[in-house]
């Protein structure tokens, strides 16, 4: 459908015209660490001082960040051209060896005597800092002293080596070789395109993908094995160093978040299952299956609505779903497709998957890998709500607070998929067979980002406390707990191939210590914001738009009406999800085409 020469590619010549800019960049670097190595010893004398202090800290966090978002928009083009990973190579070994010039700030600050600290924050010069400050303070029982703190900065690169030989085996090295399309034509089965053969109507199509790629897997279980339990153990290391309960308590707390969120979501999931198990008894009715696999579960329950789109169709659906949100953030969108913001097509040895990235100092860029299916529509409104989220919120906030916290880092992506999802559904209302393959493609979304994802977390919290018990995590092990979770959350519909087992291997989230569980949390608020956004009331989601990291998290989403410091929300959402499976049910029994029969 889509050729690629007519894909949109980013323009990272607007970040650095060429590789001598970035060099000149890179040289900069060390001198900025040693100009804020210059306050070491003086952070108590003044609050202007400290304010000083905290200003070079920011301007070589700045040059860093640029400096290497250059390098791994680079690296990620073409994984494959050791050139351009050198580059990100040689960012990390630098941030390695000046570790020490940073790792002095946070225990000077913490020994500073409390009632001068206070003092100090009632000086106007430290006004801007103030949250940072006081969130520093609050950690102060998990701080380390600085020879500490110096030790673990040199080894941050070495201890985030199994996350690389992770990334460069299953990204560059890895080969599915080739499997059938529905026309029987043989072609490269890859991480960009295994979706789409999963979403083929014919199941002898989708079994040959899923078994393929897994039985790729299966020659390399120890590998995965050894790479994920040589990043959980730097998880558990940490979290031991800096005396935390858990890795979990450690992960959380960077967003300042309880460790009762986490356990509410699973406890909320856990209590919605019979919703989940409504949904695949109406999947399997719908394919006429006596069981379900797993390779059953993401194509379409009405093939013939499986649409395709180019990716100027894709840019103009995206563009009138969000119109609610106003002339201005219209006029943002409209600059990520003229000034490039975007890399679409898919390239061998391009990283796979999408994402929003980018720096204070540059387009917030769109990595793709755009085949033309609905999902990649809705993939492309969820990294655009990435971006402008990052627009927002550089162009709102000082360098400072502009980076809004992993938290709630879904949260505008999704209000944006669940915009495009109701204007889908709006324009399409008297097609009964297109309005049911809409409720099937948000019930898939509401199963891959609240269920599935709680199924990763909770998968996650257990290997870690394998972990912390001593207990080795082996691809026997991994592979056995994996199956008793993916049986759980699927229920006895679900038949499942064993090799659903060796799904753990090929998730890169699980290298992000406990990242999974915010799609979850995301998802659930975003569903509540976009009620309000179609229902007019805007302002309080630019104000979370616009905040980017200058409140905790939590108090962020309470200001854009969203509370998710309790469950409510996530039972919300999942009520919502019970609602979309009995439409998506009436849809199919008004369409006539005997698919309930």
């Amino acid at each position: 459908m889509n050729d690629n020469n007519h894909l949109p590619v980013w323009n990272l010549e607007a970040l650095y015209a060429d590789a001598e800019s970035w060099e000149k960049d890179f040289a900069r670097i060390e001198p900025l660490a040693k100009k804020f190595l210059a306050f070491r010893g003086k952070l108590a004398q003044s609050p202007e001082m400290l304010a000083a202090a905290i200003s070079a800290s920011d301007d070589f966090d700045r040059l860093v960040e640029k400096v290497y978002v250059f390098a791994h928009l680079k690296s990620d083009e073409n994984t494959l051209i050791n050139a351009n990973r050198a580059k990100v190579d040689r960012v990390s070994a630098l941030l390695a060896k000046l570790a020490p010039t940073q790792a002095w700030f946070d225990p000077e600050l913490l020994a500073i005597d409390n009632d001068k600290i206070e003092k100090f924050l009632q000086d106007k010069a430290l006004k801007p800092y103030e949250y940072t400050i006081r969130f520093i303070l609050r950690r102060k029982q998990h701080s380390l002293s600085e020879p500490e703190e110096k030790m673990l900065g040199v080894l941050s690169d070495a201890l985030g080596s199994s996350s690389n030989t992770f990334e460069i085996l299953n990204d560059a090295e890895l080969d599915f070789s080739k499997s059938v399309d529905e026309q029987g034509k043989r072609i490269p089965l890859t991480h960009g395109n295994y979706l789409t053969f999963l979403e083929s109507a014919d199941r002898n199509v989708r079994k040959k993908a899923f078994g393929k790629l897994y039985k790729t897997y299966r020659k390399f279980r120890n590998t995965f094995a050894s790479t994920l339990e040589g990043n959980v153990k730097v998880h558990v290391a940490e979290a031991q160093l800096r005396h935390y309960d858990s890795a979990l308590s450690a992960a959380l707390d960077g967003d300042a978040i309880p460790v009762d969120v986490y356990h509410n979501l699973i406890e909320a999931v856990h209590s919605h299952l019979d919703a989940f198990y409504r949904y695949i008894t109406l999947r399997k009715k719908v394919l006429k299956l006596d069981k379900l696999d797993m390779y059953d579960i993401y194509n379409p329950l009405l093939p013939a609505c499986n649409k395709r789109y180019t990716f100027d169709e894709a840019a103009k659906l995206v563009k009138a779903a969000l119109a609610p949100l106003g002339k201005e953030y219209g006029e943002i969108l409209e600059r990520a497709f003229s000034e490039r913001w975007i890399d679409a097509p898919e390239r061998k040895g391009k990283r796979s998957g999408a994402y929003s990235s980018g720096c204070f100092d540059s387009y917030p860029y769109l990595l793709l890998n755009f085949n033309g299916t609905l999902n990649d529509v809705f993939t492309l409104a969820h990294e655009l709500g990435h971006s402008l989220h990052s627009y927002y919120s550089r162009t709102h906030q000082s360098y400072h607070y502009a980076d809004y916290e992993i938290f709630v880092a879904e949260v505008a992506s999704t209000t944006n998929e669940a915009l495009l999802f109701e204007y889908l559904l709006k324009e399409n209302r008297n097609d009964h067979e297109f309005c049911a393959y809409l409720y099937g493609h948000l019930a898939d979304e509401i199963r891959g980002t609240i269920y599935r994802q709680t199924m990763f977390a909770e998968f996650e919290e257990l290997i870690h406390s394998h972990c912390e018990k001593g207990t080795p995590l082996s691809a026997d092990l991994l592979e056995k707990e994996y199956f008793k979770l993916n049986r759980l959350y699927y229920g006895s519909e679900v038949k499942p191939s064993r090799l659903i087992a060796l799904e753990w291997a090929r998730i890169p989230h699980f290298y992000y210590d406990f990242y999974v569980y915010k799609y979850a949390t995301g998802m659930s608020a975003a569903l509540k914001l976009a009620k309000d956004i179609l229902s007019g009331k805007t302002d309080r989601y630019f104000g979370f738009l616009s905040a980017g990291g200058s409140k905790d998290a939590l108090d962020i989403m309470r200001d854009a009406g969203v509370d998710l410091s309790t469950p409510a929300p996530v039972h919300a959402a999942l009520d919502y999800f019970g609602e979309i499976v009995d439409a998506m049910q009436k849809e199919l029994e008004f369409s006539g085409n005997g698919l309930l029969d």
